[in-house]
């Protein structure tokens, strides 16, 4: 399936009913009233049914087109987060599950059309950012709203046609799967070797440092690791180091989905053995070059690094982001070397972690400084061992939206009421999960990568470098 034009500016069946069946979530709201109370449920019911309402456009094609929010373009991830809670239904709402399926296949045709690409438009309307980025020739594709290459970017994408087909058990949305697969072992494969062998580079001007790449558009140096290469983070920020290891995590749990999909639904044994392949090589890099010495002497994962000794010890309110690790199936809650990570990164050693009167965090380069996200406290929540936890993030969550019933990108933590982005509908989302495990209502989980729950003893050789120093970030 190609990417095709926009016909039209509305779903083919108008109204959200062509969507979903709103019986469906109506029952998942009044179980959230019944356990968590008035003020939670409500939130659930308004932040579900704008994601429902107002992001997704279905098209004659059999695909549908999510925009972030206030963003008019279908960011890869965002598209991916947003659909979470609506997972919960998937089995028992067939009309939502045609609906996720939609997302899927345009998510796939837009990986055939620009691997590289992160945003796209709903259309070929040149409408974006124009860098110099893509065909040295014809330049970045007008389907393309931001070229700026991010693993996640193409691991979100196979987590949702996994999850799709878990639930559900349909196959509808993997027709073009094999191809989607190849396509992402190919560039993975490739930026293992970044320097040698990408064609990738970017290059943005009149902007911030972090909106940008180094050395002509190639990204700062990096040696061969095993892992593979990312300019960007999920923030949508520079990497200032290549090997974004949380990033390389989820690509390790991706692959495992593929090697299911290639073995079980594409009788592909060969592609299944190439994905088993390069996740053993990403896995092993991570041990050997992302798992790093702590302030304590402890072992804990890198969030950067280089292969030539440059660390970032650090976390990022985005994800996949170290915090997030057992949310996306890396790991378990209770794994040692996460535990320790999750200690660090939940300090002041993290430099994008911070405390004030109204709330305490994990924020990112990517807002102001002092800015906390709740989808980071909504991922502190989905991680935690502890229920009280998860119902004081709930609370907090719910109770600093400055009075506005959506949950912003981020906020200040000594005023709620500075905060960035009105509408963010990814946040919106999490804040929906964070409310269904604390209510006990999400009934789909993805379970630890097995040879993951075997925390390496020893951090690799890589020497860190100060919390805090990060030159290619721009607060």
């Amino acid at each position: 399936m190609k990417l095709s034009r926009t016909t039209t500016s509305t779903p083919s069946t108008t109204g959200t009913d062509a969507l979903h069946d709103p019986e469906v979530l109506a029952g998942l709201v009044d179980a959230v009233r019944e356990r968590l109370g008035e003020a939670v449920a409500d939130a659930v019911a308004r932040c579900m049914s704008d994601t429902l309402a107002r992001t997704i456009t279905r098209h004659p094609d059999g695909t549908a087109f999510v925009i972030t929010g206030d963003i008019p373009a279908m960011w890869l991830r965002d598209s991916t987060t947003q659909l979470a809670p609506f997972l919960h239904l998937a089995g028992t709402d067939a009309r939502l599950a045609d609906t996720i399926a939609a997302v899927s296949r345009r998510q796939q045709a837009s990986i055939l059309h620009d691997p590289y690409a992160n945003a796209f438009n709903d259309g070929p309307t040149g409408d974006g950012h124009r860098d110099r980025t893509g065909d040295p020739e014809t330049g970045q594709s007008p389907w393309v709203w931001e070229r700026k290459y991010e693993i996640d970017s193409l691991a979100y994408p196979v987590q949702l046609a996994y999850d799709l087909w878990q639930i559900t058990g349909r196959t509808d949305h993997l027709t073009q799967l094999g191809q989607v697969a190849r396509t992402i072992i190919g560039l993975w494969r490739t930026e293992q070797r970044h320097d040698e062998a990408s064609p990738y580079t970017f290059e943005r001007t009149d902007c911030p440092p972090s909106d940008t790449l180094v050395r002509d558009g190639r990204g700062s140096e990096t040696t061969f690791t095993g892992m593979t290469w990312a300019g960007f983070r999920p923030s949508d920020d520079a990497c200032r180091y290549g090997y974004n290891v949380p990033g390389n995590a989820f690509a390790v749990v991706a692959l495992g989905y593929l090697v299911r999909l290639a073995s079980e639904v594409l009788h592909d044994d060969a592609l299944a053995d190439d994905a088993a392949a390069l996740r053993s090589d990403l896995e092993r890099g991570i041990r050997e070059h992302g798992v790093v010495q702590g302030p304590r002497g402890e072992p804990v994962y890198a969030y950067e690094v280089d292969g030539r000794g440059g660390v970032l010890l650090a976390d990022d309110a985005n994800s996949p982001s170290l915090l997030s690790l057992p949310f996306l199936g890396w790991c378990r809650a209770d794994d040692p070397l996460y535990t320790a990570t999750r200690d660090l990164i939940l300090s002041d050693a993290n430099p994008y972690h911070y405390t004030g009167t109204a709330a305490s965090g994990i924020g990112s380069p990517h807002t102001p400084e002092g800015h906390v996200w709740p989808i980071a406290l909504a991922i502190q929540g989905l991680t935690s061992t502890d229920r009280a936890e998860r119902r004081r993030l709930l609370d907090l969550i719910l109770t600093t939206d400055a009075g506005t019933g959506a949950v912003h990108e981020s906020f200040h933590v000594d005023d709620p009421g500075t905060y960035t982005r009105e509408w963010f509908s990814w946040a919106n989302a999490m804040f929906c999960e964070l409310a269904l495990e604390t209510a006990g209502l999400r009934t789909y989980r993805r379970p630890a990568l097995e040879s993951a729950t075997e925390s390496a003893t020893e951090p690799g050789t890589e020497s860190a470098t100060e919390p805090g120093t990060d030159p290619g970030a721009a607060r």
